[in-house]
């Protein structure tokens, strides 16, 4: 039999502001030590010198992880255009250089060509696995390798503001596996001028938003402290993209146990995700099916109030 996990029983999300300088796992470590939480998880890596939201989930609300990976997020960034380096920001070392400058006319028109569903080739110092192994240990040992290209929705791709001639900076708004280097690079490279990330910052990520996230400042000073979990949002706001359903006690209790219940829902159809709430509170994720609701995912998270 396995080893109890140590520590609180405590579900909801935590919205942190990333600050630069830490990674996404540095970041979910210390969280789960300052909440002293058995288990914690994150929706969706950020790059160490990004900052924004970066939110983390606490017990039960990692099985909800999947539904924010899977949802909408904003980024600004900064592109030095004139300049490719081999990390495609600025932490790198410059691989090539150009003088040419596009107008805001041209990176206008350009940006067109990166908006809808297209192909993105992920950079080489990325956390993507080829043959097994990270693609940034490869790179890091020198290993002269490809990278295969992925499919991404981008919903919107905006020139915020032109600093300068070699600065631009730009909003994107994308599904899940959008990497923000990969854009910058192949703008660069569309515009014929190279181009690389100066400094990148998640705004939004599903329904979660950098100016209502907690600093790592507040988490450390609030560590082990009951304070804390006044910065938790429930569970249920990493369900606010499905449909919701309602239920009953016996309904309640099946679903928990795995198996399908009668539900009531007014704007779902026949085979339709959604979640089940009893009294508000999650109870299970699944299908829609003739009046029931077949549970793919089921929640514990204590008695509701009444």
């Amino acid at each position: 039999m396995g080893r109890k996990r140590k520590g609180r029983d405590i579900s909801g999300w935590l919205i942190v502001d990333k600050p630069a300088g830490l990674t996404s796992t540095a970041v979910v470590n210390k969280v789960r030590w300052a909440f002293q939480a058995k288990k914690a998880g994150h929706a969706g890596t950020l790059d160490p010198e990004a900052t924004g939201v970066l939110a983390v989930a606490l017990g039960e609300a990692t099985k909800t992880v999947p539904f924010i990976t899977d949802a909408l997020k904003c980024y600004r960034f900064l592109v030095r255009l004139g300049q490719a380096t081999n990390t495609d920001d600025a932490e790198g070392e410059v691989t090539a250089e150009s003088s040419k400058r596009p107008s805001d006319e041209e990176i206008k028109a350009a940006l067109s060509g990166f908006v809808g569903d297209i192909q993105q080739v992920p950079p080489k110092f990325s956390a993507v696995k080829i043959d097994g192994e990270r693609a940034y240990k490869r790179a890091r040992d020198g290993e002269d390798f490809e990278v295969s290209a992925r499919p991404l929705w981008v919903e919107q791709l905006l020139m915020i503001d032109r600093l300068d001639a070699d600065t631009v900076e730009l909003e994107l708004v994308c599904g899940k596996g959008g990497y923000v280097r990969s854009i910058a690079r192949d703008l660069g490279e569309a515009l014929g001028c190279y181009g690389h990330v100066v400094w990148l910052r998640r705004v939004w990520s599903g329904p979660f938003q950098a100016e209502h996230g907690v600093t790592m400042q507040q988490v450390e000073a609030l560590a082990h402290d009951a304070k804390l979990d006044q910065y938790l949002r429930p569970l249920e706001e990493g369900l606010s993209d499905l449909p919701r359903v309602s239920c009953n006690e016996m309904s309640a209790a099946r679903l928990r146990h795995g198996n399908p219940a009668p539900v009531i829902g007014a704007d779902v159809e026949y085979g339709d995700e959604c979640w089940a709430a009893l009294k508000g509170q999650a109870v299970a994720v699944g299908h829609f099916k003739g009046g029931e609701l077949y549970p793919s995912r089921v929640f514990n998270q204590g008695p509701v109030s009444q």
